[in-house]
């Protein structure tokens, strides 16, 4: 063993009194363990939150999607299209219809983004597990049925089991929205609701799902649709999207789940980056304890420099005692902080311990272990406690 390695470990593990020197390095040690522990969990803590968001937006988005470049309806016919539904890992395909509408339901008023769609997508999607009121059909008695929001039936006052209709609007004529008399410029048509649902805030607040037929009678359209949804098997979507960009016409642009909701998976990203930077800063904190016990672990040893000196030992090589002693501190409770991360996490799978407060339909905090968060949590630590200790200056042997 090397000479200064065997000196950083006998003044790390022997046996000797409990003095200031001991305490700091304890307190480091502990420091690094606990930040490195709450990286770890709190990191699977957003995981599991992040899992749960994009598991209920692919209850409603497909797994891939078909749309024109410029976001203009068309028909969904030709060779690239006919062939869809035998491509081999495609498990549904279904034909949609969106636009922006405006709502009036017993005086009450709101802007929708309405959604049309066919049987297709009602029997392939997982809708109505996230059904809150009302029952999981858009035809009922041979009438058009619609289903709207949680948080947008809130605004309108709107209830399935309520007589009245809602009246949905869109432009027709000269174009032009009238908020006074919205009826003298606009087509209407008028479906009594049939569910609620609840998905994400941002689904709850402006969706309307309805028959594409519907939808298509309100705005004069006749085969138009704004997309080709299509459900995919998980391991197989990549494969297909690189078929369907080579097959498809120009115009036609491929989007994932990911390119459909852009704007939220960027700030699920930013947020765990901010976290992460945050966790990581106040590591680099805690490990300047060890800075601190190395300064005055030296003081303390200052005759043992000193007969290290005069045997012959150089600057260099008594400095890299209490690099290396310092490293060893950071790593020793950095590989704790892991280990007890690890076991809170797997606690926290099998027996929920931390409940959720709150009614969010979890009985406690999701958490999901990501091996490139480990990774990455491993590297920054053991990279904060190598380069913490070799801030320490030299010191010449007296």
């Amino acid at each position: 063993m090397r000479v200064d390695l065997f000196i950083a470990f006998r003044y790390l593990f022997a046996k000797k009194s409990h003095n200031v020197i001991n305490v700091i390095s304890a307190i480091s040690s502990a420091g690094m363990a606990l930040g490195t522990a709450a990286i770890i969990l709190i990191l699977s803590i957003f995981n599991g939150f992040s899992e749960i968001i994009d598991s209920n937006l692919s209850d409603i988005d497909a797994s891939l999607r078909i749309e024109r470049s410029d976001a203009s309806v068309f028909i969904a016919e030709g060779p690239a299209f006919e062939a869809l539904e035998g491509i081999k890992g495609v498990e549904s395909v279904s034909r949609v219809l969106e636009k922006n509408v405006f709502l009036v339901y017993d005086g009450k008023q709101a802007l929708a983004y309405a959604k049309g769609v066919d049987e297709v997508f009602v029997e392939s999607s997982r809708l109505i597990e996230h059904v809150v009121d009302g029952e999981y059909t858009l035809q009922k008695g041979g009438s058009p049925r619609v289903g709207v929001g949680a948080a947008l039936a809130r605004e309108l006052s709107l209830r399935p089991r309520f007589l009245s209709k809602l009246n949905i609007y869109y432009p027709g004529g000269n174009g032009h929205l009238s908020l006074v008399n919205p009826a003298s410029s606009m087509a209407c048509v008028q479906l009594r609701p049939s569910f609620l649902f609840s998905i994400s805030s941002e689904s709850d607040s402006e969706l309307l799902i309805l028959p594409v037929e519907s939808l298509r009678e309100l705005t004069g359209l006749e085969e138009e649709v704004s997309a080709v949804e299509l459900r995919c098997d998980r391991g197989q979507i990549r494969s297909i999207e690189k078929q369907l960009r080579r097959s498809l016409p120009e115009g036609f642009t491929v989007l994932d789940r990911y390119s459909q909701h852009p704007s939220t998976y960027k700030m699920i990203r930013y947020e765990k980056l901010a976290i992460f930077l945050i966790l990581v800063f106040i590591i680099i904190i805690i490990a300047f304890n060890i800075f601190g016990s190395l300064s005055i672990l030296r003081t303390e040893k200052r005759e043992d420099c000193a007969i290290l000196g005069a045997m012959g030992a150089s600057t260099g090589l008594i400095r890299r005692i209490f690099v290396i002693e310092g490293t060893l501190v950071g790593l020793l409770g950095s590989f704790s902080g892991f280990v007890l991360g690890l076991v809170l996490v797997v606690l926290q799978q099998q027996l929920g311990i931390v409940k959720m407060p709150g009614a969010f339909g979890l009985q406690a905090y999701p958490v999901v272990i990501q091996a490139s968060d480990l990774a990455l949590c491993a590297i920054c630590i053991c990279a904060i406690s190598f380069i913490i200790p070799l801030l320490l200056p030299s010191q010449e042997p007296e």
